[in-house]
């Protein structure tokens, strides 16, 4: 068993080639350099790695292709939440090949206003299919995108029926009263947030740390924000985070996803970052150049891009 999960954890995009294929080489470099900018880990095929507009087997070749290159199992976390169960259970047991430190994992969203009890049952049945004692899984709570929320009283039950495996969440919210529930409620849970501008305030409360699409621009920046707190210099990590948060609303006035791909392609050589797979698009010249105005305006500098 991998670590007790905490720190600072890349929603990592990604990279498509002109034929709109995913570009497994590239997503390799990618996450290399994600870990030297100061990620403790790696959540690949998220939200914000387009997962849902690939397919099942795209993803387990992403997965495999991870793994073939040396990539520290203990650093990823692949996104393997889908509607239907045999999907993430065949994704979920690809992770757990690849000796995944844990898996992210929606509940099934296309059907909404489901009960609390499918909910459970979702999870549940997934869990039992797997029937893999290393398993370990980050219940992805996102109720605006996802439309089905996952509620405390489940997250309850789910870790008396089923323990450790239930390692954590992420909280992409953006409500830290529904965090600080859940350290209340179960104070040994793993709690991330998908909102930057929320992790020292998580961490106060015992969060475990963030899980956000904008550390892959900003991971020294949030890496700074987790080591200074737990350094006790609160100084420091209250004038990092105030950086962070300026930094990820500039980026936010824009579609996330294609405003981060628009950032690396400005800060590299490699015309990689440029696709996206619809139905996302990337945005024009006009939109490109104001996010890059307000990026120096923020004095933004981004290290060398692979």
């Amino acid at each position: 068993m991998h670590d007790r999960l905490r720190g600072v954890c890349a929603a990592v995009l990604t990279p498509f080639d002109e034929a709109l294929a995913p570009d497994a080489a590239a997503l390799i470099r990618h996450c290399r350099w994600l870990l030297a900018q100061g990620c403790d880990r790696l959540a690949v095929l998220g939200t914000t790695g387009e997962a849902n507009s690939l397919s099942v087997d795209e993803r387990i070749g992403l997965i495999e292709a991870l793994a073939l290159a040396g990539l520290p199992g203990s650093t990823l976390v692949p996104g393997t939440g889908c509607c239907a169960i045999p999907d993430t259970v065949r994704l979920t047991r690809s992770a757990l090949a690849a000796d995944a430190a844990a898996v992210l994992m929606l509940p099934p969203f296309y059907y909404k206003a489901v009960s609390d009890d499918g909910v459970f049952a979702a999870y549940a049945e997934t869990i039992e299919r797997v029937g893999d004692a290393r398993l370990r899984i980050l219940l992805y709570h996102f109720p605006q995108l996802s439309g089905v929320p996952i509620p405390v009283a489940v997250i309850e039950r789910l870790r008396a029926r089923y323990g450790a495996v239930i390692a954590g969440v992420k909280d992409s919210s953006g409500d830290l009263a529904n965090m600080l529930s859940l350290l209340s409620a179960i104070p040994d849970l793993a709690v991330f947030s998908g909102a930057d501008e929320l992790l020292l305030p998580l961490l106060e409360g015992g969060g475990a740390g963030c899980i956000t699409g904008l550390c892959n621009i900003a991971a020294p920046l949030a890496a700074e924000v987790f080591a200074a707190w737990h350094a006790g210099d609160g100084e420091r990590a209250a004038k990092t985070q105030a950086r962070l948060s300026a930094l990820r609303q500039a980026v936010l006035a824009y579609p996330l996803i294609a405003a981060l791909k628009a950032i690396l392609a400005d800060h590299s050589d490699s015309p990689i970052w440029q696709t996206l797979r619809p139905p996302l698009v990337a945005i024009d010249a006009a939109r490109r150049g104001a996010l890059a105005s307000a990026l120096d305006r923020l004095g933004y500098c981004l290290p060398a891009v692979h």
